[in-house]
């Protein structure tokens, strides 16, 4: 990852059985039955907050005469994207702990609580040896976004909570978070063209203080999702290829791309972090 700070944002489909936990409007039928909903960790005091995204199409990529543009942006490409939930923001620390650091189990152990079906699956799911550092490196821990995990670890997380609410969450392809991100936009960055305004949306190099921040502080994107663009970049499920654009048909959208991973590296972050200059927080840049 050399220096990147990586989290994951989950996203989520209905699963049927298991009975998920009960959660108003976290399941849908038809597209209009979407809602916003809150998710609780059992046990906890843990929330976190899903948006529904509307499917539609959408040019994936960056055109030819966008500033900073790379090659591997290009071409520019239809695909058309089935709805989804969103997290509101970045995957916070106060989630992930309850997963890397099994806070869940050891609560119900000291609470002497017997755990749930759906508790004996979460713990069944394999979870990270504890780490020999401090991960968030002194740059802050409470409604900080998680970082320096592995993309296995990210995926095995999105398992954890799959598992441990009955609701199918996963990471998003790269092609669903530039549609997230792009939020119906065109533009360079999801707020427009002009890079004077990125301040107001995004934490990048020039104004972080040299470290990542607590989620949800800037303005969102016209979906109503926190951090697109900077603080860390994210985890996507597709193996970094330069030139997967180019494999894309040019008479007709694409249907669910995905690059397949088929060795352990490259993998694709998205939305820079921030460490990063204008430039790599654009909704179409990528990097592997």
């Amino acid at each position: 990852m050399s220096a990147i700070s990586a989290t994951s944002r989950a996203e989520v489909t209905a699963q049927k059985s298991p009975p998920p936990v009960k959660v108003a409007a976290a399941e849908a039928t038809a597209p209009e039955e979407m809602k916003p909903y809150t998710e609780q960790l059992t046990g906890t005091k843990v929330t976190f907050d899903m948006v529904p995204i509307p499917g539609g199409e959408f040019v994936m990529g960056s055109p030819e005469d966008e500033a900073d543009r790379r090659k591997d942006e290009g071409p520019q490409h239809r695909v058309k994207v089935d709805p989804f939930w969103m997290g509101k923001h970045e995957v916070t620390w106060d989630e992930y702990d309850n997963w890397s650091f099994r806070l869940d189990i050891q609560r119900r152990k000291l609470e002497k609580l017997e755990p749930t079906d759906r508790d004996r699956l979460a713990d069944a799911v394999t979870r990270p040896t504890a780490p020999y550092t401090d991960m968030t490196f002194d740059m802050g821990h409470d409604s900080y976004p998680a970082i320096s995990m592995t993309q296995l670890a990210a995926k095995m997380y999105c398992e954890w909570l799959s598992e441990k609410t009955g609701r199918y969450y996963r990471l998003p392809t790269e092609a669903e978070w530039e549609y997230a991100c792009r939020a119906g936009t065109t533009t360079a960055w999801s707020f427009g063209d002009d890079p004077e305004q990125l301040d107001e949306y995004a934490w990048h190099y020039g104004n972080s203080g040299e470290k990542y921040q607590r989620v949800g502080l800037k303005k969102p994107n016209p979906w109503g999702l926190y951090d697109m663009h900077g603080n860390v970049a994210e985890w996507v499920l597709d193996q970094y290829v330069a030139d997967f654009y180019g494999t894309m048909p040019q008479d007709k959208a694409a249907v669910f791309p995905l690059a397949v991973p088929k060795t352990l590296y490259p993998r694709v972050v998205r939305g820079g972090s921030w460490d990063d200059e204008a430039d790599r927080l654009r909704s179409a840049a990528r990097r592997g």
